[in-house]
């Protein structure tokens, strides 16, 4: 099977879009990091205060759908449900 990778970035187009990611995300990368098929997940802030780097990592197709599934329902997916995402999601051996 092949490993799921997502690489880009969270785009906040103000601070208040900042301030809820920066208030969500704590929790959010909690549960992320606590589901089956996990392997990585990391969001950090850049130097742009709007601007941050998200990198995941999930042992499959299946795993990262069902990531996909639990972030759409959760209070983080409705939170910043309005905020650009800019990434690439490749497979890996």
């Amino acid at each position: 099977m092949s490993q799921i990778k997502l690489a880009g970035h969270l785009l906040c187009a103000n601070a208040g879009e900042a301030s809820t990611v920066a208030s969500h995300l704590p929790r959010h990368i909690e549960l992320t990091r606590a589901e089956p098929g996990c392997l990585s997940f990391d969001v950090q802030p850049t130097d742009d205060p709007f601007v941050w780097t998200v990198a995941e990592r999930f042992t499959d197709q299946t795993a990262f759908s069902a990531h996909q599934a639990r972030v759409r329902a959760s209070e983080w997916g409705r939170a910043t449900a309005g905020i650009v995402r800019d990434h690439v999601i490749t497979t890996e051996p």
